[in-house]
């Protein structure tokens, strides 16, 4: 998923929370800042191990 930007990492984890729940309940946003939350974090968490989550050049 390197390769891919950070808007469509969230795109796709929504998506997936989305299918995931059993009864989807709420609004897109708040997949959306589920999502975005998730990605936050483990984007975070590899900075601080020094593992990039994106190649060189993309940002």
């Amino acid at each position: 998923m390197e390769d891919m930007s950070v808007e469509e990492r969230v795109r796709i984890r929504a998506y997936h929370l989305w299918e995931k729940a059993a009864e989807p309940k709420g609004t897109p946003e708040e997949y959306w800042e589920q999502a975005r939350a998730e990605i936050d974090d483990e984007d975070a968490q590899a900075d601080a191990s020094g593992v990039p989550t994106e190649p060189p050049g993309t940002l």
